[in-house]
């Protein structure tokens, strides 16, 4: 094989791979089509007819804000988590003594804690509130990032920190200057991880108490039997997941992979 030949295989195969893709998604479309015309629209509504739907959450100010509240909670509630679950995960590295409650206390509880719990307890201790759906999600959220960062840590080279604390006494410079930067790559997991469990958790979240979000437009179509709706809402959530993937997640993925 030339070399010409070994450089334009690789894209060969790139191009195959995303023909197969997208050809396998507008079989699905075409498949939905055609099955929508032997049934009634309250058990499958169209392709086009979803397509209206979520338009109208993007053209109509009452839609858009229902859409803005339940994006607004997953981006703190991920946060939150993050930052909760990270800290907790130090906290070991830093005090020794706090191992066993970290990891054989905490992390066991929040595991194993079922989500439909958290939500109940929120509406009961807080009443329906945007604080009471952002308070389910960290709740739920936490442990993915405490285990995430727990791993990253093992991961660390120990006389790499010893030669930076060497250096410094402050342990604030080995902080923000070696151990995160090291840890990044684990940190962004878990926010991938957390943002796309954290729509799950937002739209269950929403359906247990709260006049507006994705999940309570849910509650209101299932109450009148609206499908388009609730696959609009699903397909939505899908799209903003995407998004948030492709121009937050992935550019930082991607940046701390090569600093690294």
């Amino acid at each position: 094989m030339s070399v010409i030949d070994r450089t334009k295989h690789p894209t060969t195969k790139r191009v195959l791979s995303h023909l197969s893709a997208e050809g396998l998604v507008v079989l699905a479309i075409v498949s939905w089509w055609l099955l929508s015309l032997e049934l009634p629209d309250i058990i499958l509504p169209g392709p086009l007819d979803v397509a209206q739907q979520i338009w109208v959450f993007v053209s109509d100010v009452r839609y858009i804000g229902h859409v803005a509240a339940s994006t607004i909670r997953v981006i703190l509630g991920v946060f939150i988590a993050v930052v909760f679950g990270s800290v907790l995960a130090l906290l070991p590295h830093w005090f020794p003594v706090l191992d066993i409650i970290v990891h054989e206390r905490i992390k066991p509880l929040l595991n194993s804690f079922p989500s439909v719990g958290w939500a109940i307890l929120a509406i009961i201790w807080f009443g329906p509130s945007h604080g009471t759906i952002v308070f389910i999600m960290v709740m739920i959220l936490t442990p993915f990032c405490l285990v995430n960062v727990s791993e990253g840590l093992k991961e660390i080279d120990l006389e790499l920190l010893e030669m930076a604390k060497s250096f410094t006494r402050r342990p604030a410079v080995v902080l923000f200057k070696i151990t995160l930067p090291l840890l990044m790559p684990y940190i962004i997991s878990a926010m991938r991880i957390a943002y796309g469990v954290g729509w799950k958790i937002a739209l269950v979240a929403e359906l247990f108490g709260s006049e507006s979000g994705l999940g309570f437009l849910l509650q209101q179509a299932q109450s009148v039997a609206d499908a388009a709706t609730v696959f609009a809402t699903c397909f939505a959530i899908v799209l903003i997941f995407w998004i948030g993937e492709k121009i937050v997640i992935d550019p930082l993925s991607r940046k701390f992979a090569i600093d690294i």
